[in-house]
C-alpha cells in the first residue's frame, strides 16, 4: 500500500499531464512506451531510485541525471512528466517507478482514445484474464518471478497467438509478465482494466455465455450491474460454447461463474468423494 505522500504526488501529476497526454493523440503511445523502459530501468536500478527521491538532492541535478540517461532518445514530454516526479516527495523510493507506471497506462489510454479502441482494449484485457482463470498452472508459470522473463513471455505470445487481439493490449499484457513489478500476472491485468474502466468513468463487466447474447440482454444486465455497483457499465460479451449454458461474470477482482461446465464439474467432484 502507498502512502500517503506517494498517493498525493501520484495524483497530482496525474491530474497536472493528463490534458498534456490527451492532446498528443496518437503520439501519446512514443510517451507510455518511453515511460515503461523507464520503469524496468528502475526496477533494476535501487540506486537509481534512490538518487531521484533522495529529497537533500537538488532538482537540478535529479534532472540531469534524467537528461543524461534519455540522452534526447525520449519524447519532450516524457523528460517532462519525469523532471515533475522527482519533484515530489515519496513515502518509499519504489513509489516513483509506480507513478512512472501510472502515467505510462494514461498515456497508453489517451493513445487508445485517439484511435477508439478503448473500450476493445479493456475489453480483451478482461478477456484474457477471464479465459485463464481456469488454468491455475499457467497463471503459476506467467507470474512465476524466479522463471526467466523470456519464457515467459514466450508462453503468454503462445497462448495469445491467433486471438485477434489489438497490438495494444498483447503490449500491455506482455509487459504484465515480462516485468512482474512484484505483482501476480491475473493481478496486474485486473488493475489495467481497472485504469481503463476508470478512464471511460465506467465499470467494465465481462459477462461469458455459450452463445451471444441479444442486445434486450446485454441491456438488462447493464441495468442490473449499473445499480448495483453504482456506475455506468460497459457489458463485454464473451462467447465461450465450452461452459455449455449459463453464464460466468466478472469485474475487477470478482468473478462469479454459474456456468454449467462448471456445475457439472463440482457435480463430479461430490460423486468421487461420496463414491
Amino acid at each position: 500500500m502507498r502512502g500517503e505522500t506517494s498517493l498525493s504526488s501520484d495524483k497530482e501529476t496525474r491530474a497536472k499531464y493528463a490534458p498534456l497526454l490527451k492532446s498528443k493523440g496518437k503520439d501519446a503511445l512514443r510517451v507510455a512506451m518511453d515511460l515503461y523502459t523507464f520503469v524496468t530501468l528502475l526496477d533494476a536500478n535501487r540506486p537509481l531510485e534512490r538518487a531521484l527521491t533522495d529529497p537533500s538532492r537538488p532538482a537540478e541535478d535529479k534532472w540531469r541525471v534524467i537528461d543524461t540517461i534519455l540522452a534526447d532518445k525520449a519524447d519532450p514530454l516524457t523528460v517532462d512528466i519525469l523532471h515533475d516526479l522527482t519533484d515530489h516527495q515519496w513515502s518509499r523510493v519504489v513509489h516513483i517507478a509506480n507513478a512512472a507506471e501510472d502515467m505510462s497506462v494514461d498515456a497508453t489510454a489517451y493513445y487508445a482514445d485517439a484511435l477508439g479502441i478503448t473500450n476493445q482494449v479493456a475489453g480483451e484485457l478482461a478477456e484474457i484474464h477471464s479465459a485463464l482463470l481456469g488454468m491455475p498452472l499457467v497463471l503459476f508459470r506467467l507470474s512465476d518471478e524466479y522463471s526467466d522473463s523470456k519464457a515467459r513471455a514466450d508462453l503468454l505470445r503462445a497462448l495469445l497467438d491467433g486471438q485477434h487481439m489489438h497490438p495494444v493490449t498483447e503490449q500491455m499484457a506482455l509487459n504484465a509478465t515480462i516485468d512482474l513489478r512484484g505483482r501476480r500476472f491475473p493481478d496486474t491485468i485486473v488493475w489495467l482494466v481497472d485504469r481503463f474502466s476508470e478512464h471511460m468513468d465506467q465499470i467494465m463487466v465481462t459477462v461469458t455465455t455459450a452463445v451471444s447474447m441479444n442486445d434486450q440482454q446485454v441491456n438488462r444486465l447493464q441495468e442490473v450491474y449499473g445499480r448495483k455497483l453504482g456506475k455506468p457499465v460497459h457489458i463485454n460479451s464473451v462467447v465461450d460454447p465450452s461452459v455449455l449454458g449459463g453464464m460466468k461474470v466478472q469485474y475487477g477482482s470478482v468473478s462469479t461463474d454459474g456456468t454449467v461446465a462448471t456445475q457439472l464439474k463440482h457435480l463430479k467432484r461430490r460423486m468421487a468423494v461420496a463414491g
